[in-house]
C-alpha cells in the first residue's frame, strides 16, 4: 500500500515537472525577416529598403541608367531623405505566406520606367550584362540591374534569384548565391554599394548593404 502511494507521488511530481519545463518560452531563431513595425515580410506587400545609417550618406533604392542605355541599374539614392522606389519580394515557393531567410526570391521594383523591360532584379553577367545562364568568373565586377523575369527557376534565370539574410539584431542584407541551378557556376557574394560617377551602384561586394524593411502604404 505504501509502495503504491509512493509511486503515485513520484508520477505526480514527474507530470508537474514536465508541465513546468514545457511551459517555458522556447529560445528559437526566427527564419522570417520582419519590417520596421514588427510584422513578417510578406510576398503580396510592398516595402521600402531603408539603410541602417552609418557615416555614409544615402537613402533607399531606385533605378538609373549607365551610359544612357537601357536597362536601368539598381542604385542607392544619394540623399537620406529619399525612400527610393517600393519593392516586392517573391519567393520560389509561390504558396509561401511569408518570406524566409536564406531562401531564393525574386526582387521587383513596383514602378514604371522609360525602358521597355521588367523591373525584376538580376545580376549583370556576360557581355553587356546579358545572358541569364552565363558562367560567372571570380574577380569580375557584377552589378545589379533590371530586366529579369519572375519565376522559371533554372539555367536561364539563375541570375534573377537573391536571398535575404540577417545582420545583427535588426539589420538585413541581400546575398546573391542562388540554389535554383545546381549545375550553374555562380560567384556568391553580398550585395553592396559601389560609388562611381556620382552614383551609388548596387553590385556584388565584400561590404554588404545593410538595411531594414519599411512597409509602403
Amino acid at each position: 500500500m505504501k509502495l503504491n502511494l509512493l509511486l503515485l507521488i513520484l508520477i505526480s511530481m514527474l507530470i508537474s515537472f514536465s508541465y513546468v519545463t514545457s511551459s517555458q518560452p522556447l529560445q528559437t531563431t526566427t527564419s522570417t525577416p520582419f519590417d520596421s513595425d514588427g510584422h513578417e515580410v510578406q510576398p503580396g506587400l510592398k516595402y521600402y529598403i531603408i539603410p541602417i545609417q552609418s557615416n555614409d550618406s544615402g537613402g533607399g533604392l531606385s533605378l538609373a541608367s549607365r551610359d544612357g542605355f537601357c536597362p536601368p541599374y539598381v542604385v542607392q539614392e544619394n540623399t537620406q531623405l529619399s525612400k527610393g522606389l517600393p519593392l516586392r519580394f517573391l519567393p520560389l515557393d509561390t504558396k509561401q505566406n511569408s518570406i524566409t531567410l536564406s531562401s531564393d526570391v525574386n526582387i521587383v521594383f513596383m514602378a514604371a520606367t522609360i525602358c521597355v523591360q521588367s523591373t525584376v532584379w538580376k545580376i549583370s553577367t556576360g557581355a553587356g550584362g546579358s545572358g541569364g545562364g552565363d558562367d560567372m568568373v571570380v574577380g569580375r565586377l557584377y552589378y545589379v540591374r533590371s530586366g529579369g523575369v519572375v519565376g522559371r527557376p533554372g539555367v536561364g534565370t539563375v541570375s534573377n534569384w537573391f536571398k535575404i539574410e540577417k545582420v545583427g539584431d535588426i539589420g538585413y542584407k541581400i546575398v546573391f548565391c542562388p540554389s535554383v541551378c545546381g549545375s550553374c557556376k555562380v560567384v556568391c557574394g553580398d550585395v553592396g554599394v559601389l560609388e562611381d560617377s556620382g552614383k551609388k551602384w548596387l553590385a556584388i561586394d565584400n561590404q554588404p548593404f545593410v538595411f531594414t524593411f519599411k512597409k509602403a502604404y
